[in-house]
């Protein structure tokens, strides 16, 4: 129930746009599409949803948490799945900042941020979703962003509270570790929050770093420029979207919302043995996987899972 509130008032607050065209200059609405891929999907082998995909998700599972459980890797079944994970620095309050966390994991050889999604039971946390305005992006934490790059007035907001902690944290972890790689993951609103970390941390990073990004349930997060800039600067950036989850079709194109390329779409999710069937599908806004989907058919569970491997999103999952 609480996470249909969440949706529900992000989809309810779309609607809204789209049926009154009177007040939409008030809120600064971009109107038009961008493009648009019709080619086949191909398969994902189980192996490399588990090699490639489950350890992003087993961090974004954990930003759900309880910071200072995370932090002390005690947040029981999130936590012990990442327990080689050393956390550098966490926070949020679950509402205008949602939680997350920084941390240098020796296994992968990589420095981590995740970010929760939205919780329902705070207002300024759905408060963050509904603020879909089209910006200009931070000149002082993107200052290599594209011409034209516009995103979510509230999910830069949203990012830009913890900007600074992420981007120094990180700094000094790959100094002091001598990684060469960061990974950004989240689910939800944390995806899109995770999606302008990884943007931000491009261009603020060294060339020689690698920054890859994972994240889960994406909504759009800004228009064609800022989607094509993300494909230039992340080429193996990945979003990963479940069935029929509403919340990657939001907001709507026809407000200039578009994704960047590198979904993978799960069709169908095995009730028993947790393995999911997933298909890679080129281009951005693929019609035959998420981009597909109608708000009339969407189910808010498949928003919070299981996605694949039995692993679920939200504050349920967290003792």
């Amino acid at each position: 129930m609480r996470s249909f509130i969440a949706v529900s008032s992000i989809l309810t607050l779309t609607s809204l746009v789209s049926a009154a065209p009177a007040p939409i200059p008030l809120f600064g609405i971009n109107f038009g599409s961008g493009a648009k891929a019709n080619g086949t999907p191909t398969p994902v082998s189980q192996s490399d949803i588990t090699g490639k995909l489950q350890l992003p998700a087993f961090f974004a599972r954990a930003a759900y948490c309880d910071p200072q459980t995370v932090t002390a890797l005690s947040c029981g079944a999130p936590c012990d799945a990442i327990k080689t994970l050393k956390v550098l620095a966490s926070g949020g309050d679950q509402g205008a900042t949602p939680r997350f966390f920084v941390g240098q994991h020796p296994d992968s050889q990589s420095v981590i941020v995740a970010h929760e999604g939205t919780d329902p039971q705070k207002i300024l946390s759905i408060a963050n979703d509904a603020k879909f305005a089209q910006v200009d992006m931070n000149s002082t934490l993107f200052p290599k962003a594209a011409s034209g790059s516009k995103v979510h007035d509230g999910f830069q907001e949203t990012q830009g509270r913890t900007a600074d902690i992420v981007l120094s944290t990180v700094k000094s972890a790959l100094s002091s570790t001598g990684f060469k790689r960061v990974l950004v993951t989240g689910h939800s609103l944390g995806a899109a929050v995770a999606t302008l970390d990884a943007t931000m941390l491009r261009m603020q990073l060294d060339s020689s770093v690698q920054v890859d990004s994972v994240v889960f349930g994406l909504p759009r997060v800004g228009n064609q420029e800022f989607a094509d800039m993300v494909d230039s600067m992340l080429p193996a950036f990945t979003h990963v979207t479940n069935n029929d989850d509403p919340v990657p079709i939001v907001p709507p194109r026809f407000l200039s919302f578009q994704h960047p390329q590198g979904e993978l779409h799960i069709t169908s999710v095995d009730s028993s043995s947790g393995d999911a069937s997933m298909e890679a599908c080129p281009g951005q806004e693929n019609s035959n996987c998420s981009e597909g989907n109608s708000l009339l058919s969407a189910s808010v569970q498949d928003h919070l899972g299981p996605y694949f491997n039995n692993i679920s999103f939200g504050g349920s999952q967290c003792p």
